[in-house]
């Protein structure tokens, strides 16, 4: 292992590690990478806290895909100094509003009933999601949407319920942003409409250091539906991250 920077991943709602395989077959024999659960706590500062404390000692970059997104923001918000780099993709720096924390509700209590009632409620719902979380262009490809079902069944009723509830009661994190001078990288696909490009243009705008990357013929799924792009970005910010993180080991002391 070389002196790579250490990578924490965060996957998104109703997503296991396999959204970031991608990524991790192309960079997993260069450096440390972890990839935390986020369907643990009802709360994105409980899933940071533990993600943290996962990590090994020093600094670290941390990058996070869709509900990740907002676990990576507040993971930034904990661990400080210890943030060498940022990745956010497909997602947003704005709290829920009260729009969509009702739907939120609503689909929390479609699927909190009986074991075998909720456990169907929630394969509706998960393989409903796949209209909206991909280009149309991917509606036919069976092998993606059997992943992504996949992972919702691996996270399941208990795990999805506590993502949404910790998804509506996050903070706003668009004053922290600003204060965050490392490397980043925001990525959306172009299409998404889950989390808005717009939502990504204004992230971007508020980090001090952010390439913003708008993925073509991609929904809400971009490093999924367009690995090469998305991957391609992700190595680009990498290699900042780590030319920062050498440029600060070798920096003289201050008198």
């Amino acid at each position: 292992m070389n002196h790579a920077t250490p990578l924490l991943l965060l996957p998104g709602l109703m997503n296991d590690a396999r959204i970031w395989n991608p990524l991790t077959t192309a960079i997993a024999a260069e450096r440390t990478v972890h990839i935390a659960p986020t369907q643990l706590h009802d709360s994105v500062a409980g899933s940071a806290r533990d993600a943290i404390a996962a990590m090994p000692p020093g600094s670290f970059a941390v990058a996070g895909f869709s509900l990740g997104g907002y676990v990576a923001q507040e993971v930034c918000r904990q661990a400080g100094g210890r943030i060498a780099g940022l990745g956010l993709l497909d997602t947003g720096a704005r709290a829920d509003t009260e729009e969509a924390k009702q739907s939120r509700k609503r689909m929390i209590q479609a699927v909190d009933g009986t074991e075998g009632a909720g456990a169907a409620t929630f394969d509706q719902i998960a393989q409903g999601f796949a209209a909206r979380i991909v280009h149309t262009s991917r509606l036919q490809d069976g092998e993606l949407l059997r992943l992504l079902f996949d992972m919702a069944s691996t996270v399941g009723t208990k795990g999805f319920v506590r993502q949404q509830r910790a998804a509506m009661n996050r903070l706003d994190t668009r004053d922290l942003l600003p204060r965050l001078h490392v490397p980043a990288v925001v990525v959306c696909g172009r299409e998404d409409q889950i989390t808005p490009f717009i939502l990504s243009q204004e992230m971007a705008s508020l980090l001090p250091d952010a390439e913003l990357v708008a993925v073509a013929e991609a929904g809400h799924m971009s490093i999924l539906e367009q690995p090469a792009t998305v991957v391609a970005a992700l190595v680009r910010w990498l290699r900042r991250v780590d030319a920062a993180t050498a440029r600060n080991v070798h920096r003289p002391a201050s008198p």
